[in-house]
């Protein structure tokens, strides 16, 4: 048992040991499961395969049937005008001339290849190798970033589909490919393809295009020919040596360099092709249009940029264009810049570039690209094409736009006109380069064009905020320059149309366009109307207006008669370099660009004019050459508001108009005189609340002893009075009258000194003459005016009443002689009758009564002496008077001589009347005599 048990353990521990191993449970399940994934993917694989061979059986055999006559023939498409009136056919086969493929030069074909489908001649209609590397791309970048169309595949979809970049149309194209490479040999592919190829400009295929730029047949054509033809149509419009030389260049000399990869050329022949300028290369033919050429340019190119058209489908697709075309305002354009009946130009060299626009909604209704009437279809377009200075035209768009959108300037904000500079330290200066203005507001910097402000707005604005602003209005630059506030940078007419119609549009931007939507031979429509967006606050958009209006009616246009709408605008000029003038003799007033740019409620009219280069011509402003865009604005503008209902510039709520005091800016107090008031517009909640104590002053004294008498002999009113000397300073008087009959002062003369007159006053009349004392520095009145009335004598009142005084006085005269008479004869009686009593009576004391008596006698008798010898006195001095009077107005001799009986049987009268006087008198002596003689006599007996 233990010989058993030792040998059983022997063999256990003689047996090696089986190696543990730690492989978890969950390895085992993970291997299945793989197994298992795999093989589900496998199966969903095929599914997908199933499935995607379904659907691409599905799509394929929806896709069209290949037609012998459509691959020949192109569809012809149609334009019509605002109102849907087809204007014209754009007839390819006018444009087109075919050629055999044996009358393509080997060049031209290899240049073709190199650089569309350089393994043409090797594929089935699909190059695999490059949709391999197209998948990835566009894995990348999305679908459709990158094409893998052969040249095969490119005939199918310009004569078959529409322009979607879809996985359908993908497809149908790839399956009618290979159908065509089964039905047509290679030579007859390329055949069809270099005969509808579209190379810019209305023209199609290689021989048209040879013709076109180089004036040459396809035998005569050189390698440096054959890559620039070759290389426009992937972009035909960016690609046009005319327009785009250094692009088109670019795309030439891509073209070489793909011959030379391909050994269709050797290294020194791409070499000495790149060498050659494309200015040498190009001998422009050109080729009758028809009408209206410049706006179906311009419709043309619009939709080349539509994505997914290409060039060459505008003519072969059989589209129907819908454009915004006015055909009356177009042909009254055409007829302004060509016919010479409303624009006498200097010389046939200068050119116009003109853009008439809807104001609301960015719509093209006419468009003048050139002078003379077109001689070739997509020609260069002076509306569209260049990109020239615009001057102070820009001033709205860079300065004052984003200085009020941004910093809430009002129209009244204060800029100083002084010397000054760009950050970099060059100096800023205005048309006028020696005068500056001082303090001036906006509405008055941007009425007049000055520079310096406009510099100032864009720097206290910032550069961003005005790169922003003008980006918000279609016009693009980079980098930002404060230059630009002043026009530095090139622009079009087109777009100055755009960014002045949003000012007028209440700050709502509308992309200019000519075309509102393209409807394809399927019914399928692809609307083009730009979506409006929001450029700036509605504040902005008016007040801009409001001070453009000014520009037209008291600025640098107001020799514009426009109509009756409203309407505003800005000029626009550039300058040459001192180089560009030394070098082609340009003298001071010489200008290269003068702009006009304006719109109304309804319509918005950008206008250029120029020369096409240095060489040609500039503008004189000696000649008023600059003038010509402001009358092509006028003629263009008022003709197409006849008859058209127009409205105004709304005023904002965000706005409101105020009166302020202009050297201030704050609100005017009741003295401050009118002439110092202007009317402003602000931005609402920053207008001015605080009342100005400029022209506040303290009350000075009256007038003081004002006195008025009429001076006969001048004939005039004198008119005097005092004031404090100490308060005359700063003071002047304000002399008024008001005449008979009048309620109203008139003013007869303002004056520094304390006297005045008036002349030539109406006899027999009262005049009122009122003094004010003025403040001279203000013109108003300092203190209490102060009144006094003065009456003029009648002349022939006077004379009557002279007449009649003579007459008394006369009269008195006579009665006192008579009375004297009297008198003496009864003094003769008494002294009769004394010497009688001295006879009769004995003694001294009876002499000396009779002395007394005598002595009283005497003394009545001189009191009536003394009276008649100052009557002879008064009525001398009377008669001289009146003597005088007689002379100095003879026209009353008739009527004094009638007074003169007159007084003179008043006189008779008086001297009966003074007679029975006498006599009582007389009688009253004797009684007194009498009573004088009895008294004496009982004297004598008291004595006795």
């Amino acid at each position: 048992m233990a010989d058993d048990l030792s040998r059983k353990t022997r063999k256990t521990t003689n047996k090696p040991e089986k190696k543990k191993t730690n492989r978890p449970k969950k390895e085992k399940n993970l291997d299945g499961w793989v197994k298992k994934t795999i093989f589900a993917l496998l199966i969903l694989v095929m599914l997908g395969i199933i499935a995607g061979g379904i659907t691409a059986f599905a799509i394929i055999s929806n896709a069209p049937e290949l037609d012998h006559d459509q691959l020949t023939l192109s569809q012809n498409p149609e334009i019509t005008d605002m109102n849907d009136e087809v204007v014209t056919t754009l007839e390819s086969s006018e444009n087109r001339t075919s050629a055999d493929i044996d009358e393509v030069p080997q060049v031209m074909t290899d240049a073709v290849l190199s650089i569309e489908d350089a393994r043409f001649y090797d594929h089935f209609g699909i190059d695999i190798r490059r949709l391999g590397g197209a998948v990835i791309a566009n894995i990348r970048s999305g679908f459709g970033s990158e094409g893998a169309s052969t040249i095969t595949q490119q005939v199918v979809k310009n004569l078959y589909f529409d322009f979607d970049k879809t996985i359908t149309r993908k497809l149908q194209e790839q399956y009618l490919a290979v159908q065509l490479e089964q039905q047509y040999t290679k030579d007859q592919i390329l055949e069809m393809y270099l005969n509808a190829i579209y190379f810019s400009d209305g023209r199609y295929g290689i021989v048209e295009a040879a013709n076109y730029y180089f004036s040459k047949d396809l035998s005569e054509l050189a390698v440096e020919d054959a890559a620039l033809l070759a290389g426009i149509p992937q972009r035909p419009t960016a690609h046009n040596p005319f327009n785009n030389p250094e692009t088109a260049k670019d795309r030439r000399d891509t073209v070489i360099n793909q011959m030379v990869r391909y050994e269709k050329i050797t290294e020194e022949e791409g070499e000495r092709a790149k060498s050659v300028p494309i200015e040498e290369q190009l001998e422009k033919s050109e080729r009758e249009t028809g009408g209206y050429q410049s706006y179906i340019d311009e419709v043309l190119n619009e939709v080349e940029n539509i994505d997914g058209i290409e060039a060459s489908d505008i003519y072969t697709g059989g589209l129907k264009i819908y454009s915004n075309l006015d055909t009356e305002l177009q042909e009254h354009v055409e007829d302004v810049m060509q016919s010479g009946d409303y624009i006498q130009f200097p010389d046939e060299y200068m050119q116009a570039g003109v853009t008439l626009m809807n104001t609301n909604n960015g719509r093209i209704h006419a468009l003048g690209g050139m002078r003379e009437a077109a001689e070739a279809a997509r020609g260069y377009n002076w509306a569209t094409n260049p990109s020239r200075q615009a001057g102070s035209a820009n001033k709205p768009i860079f300065a004052y736009g984003p200085a009020i959108d941004n910093e809430q300037w009002s129209t009244y904000h204060q800029i100083e006109d002084e010397p000054h500079e760009y950050s970099d330290g060059t100096s800023v200066t205005n048309f006028n380069s020696d005068s500056f203005q001082g303090n001036v507001s906006m509405r008055e910097a941007l009425k007049d064009s000055l520079n310096i402000p406009a510099v100032k707005a864009i720097q206290e604005t910032g550069l961003d905020n005005s790169e922003n602003f003008a980006d918000r209005l279609g016009i693009t630059v980079d980098p930002m320059l404060e230059s630009y506030a002043l026009g530095t940078n090139g622009v079009s007419s087109l777009e100055m149309a755009g960014a002045y119609g949003a000012f007028g549009n209440e700050g709502n931007y509308n992309q200019p366009h000519t075309v509102r939507k393209v409807e394809f031979p399927d019914g399928q429509v692809i609307d083009l109307v730009p979506e409006e967006t929001r450029a700036m606050n509605d504040y902005t958009a008016f007040m801009i207006s409001d001070m453009l209006q000014d520009v037209i009616t008291d600025g640098t246009a107001s020799r514009l008669q426009m109509g009756n709408f409203d309407v505003a605008g800005k000029t626009g000029s550039s300058n040459f370099t001192p180089e560009d003038r030394e070098r082609y003799g340009i003298p001071a007033g010489g200008q290269p660009d003068a702009w006009f740019v304006g719109y109304s409620p309804e319509l918005t009219a950008s206008i250029w004019t120029g020369y096409p280069s240095n060489e040609d011509g500039y503008i004189s402003r000696d000649n008023n050459d600059h003038h010509i865009s402001m009358d092509i604005f006028q003629a263009v503008m008022n003709f197409a508001h006849e008859g058209r209902e127009t409205g105004s510039f709304s005023q904002p709520d965000s706005v409101v108009e105020v009166a302020v005091e202009e050297s201030t800016g704050m609100l005017p107090s009741e003295y401050t005189p009118s002439s110092e008031i202007v009317e402003e517009f602000f931005v609402r909640g920053t207008e001015p609340g605080t009342v100005s104590e400029e022209y506040e002053i303290e009350e000075v004294s009256g007038i003081d002893g004002l006195n008025a008498e009429y001076n006969e002999s001048e004939d005039t009113i004198d008119i005097i009075w005092d004031f404090p000397e100490e308060e005359r300073d700063s003071i002047s008087f304000l002399i008024e009258i008001s005449e008979p009959g009048s309620d109203s002062f008139q003013e007869i003369e303002s004056t520094d000194s304390l006297e005045s007159s008036y002349s030539g006053p109406e006899q027999g009349e009262t005049y009122n003459i009122r003094v004010t004392p003025v403040n001279e520095d203000i013109g108003e009145a300092a203190g209490e005016p102060s009144t006094v009335q003065v009456g003029i004598p009648d002349e022939s009142e006077e004379t009557e009443e002279e007449n009649n005084n003579n007459g008394e006085e006369n009269n008195a005269a006579d009665n006192e002689e008579e009375n004297l008479s009297e008198e003496e004869s009864n003094q003769e009686t008494n002294e009769n009758d004394s010497e009688e009593n001295n006879n009769n009576n004995e003694g001294g004391s009876n002499n000396d009564n009779s002395g007394a008596d005598n002595e009283s006698n005497n003394d009545v008798t001189e009191e009536p002496a003394a009276e008649e010898e100052n009557n002879e006195q008064e009525n001398a001095q009377e008669n001289d008077n009146e003597s005088e009077s007689n002379s100095s107005d003879s026209s009353n001799n008739d009527t004094n001589e009638s007074e003169n009986n007159t007084g003179n049987n008043e006189n008779s009268s008086n001297t009966e009347e003074n007679e029975e006087e006498g006599a009582t008198q007389e009688q009253n002596t004797s009684n007194d005599n009498e009573a004088d003689l009895s008294g004496t006599d009982d004297d004598l007996e008291e004595a006795g």
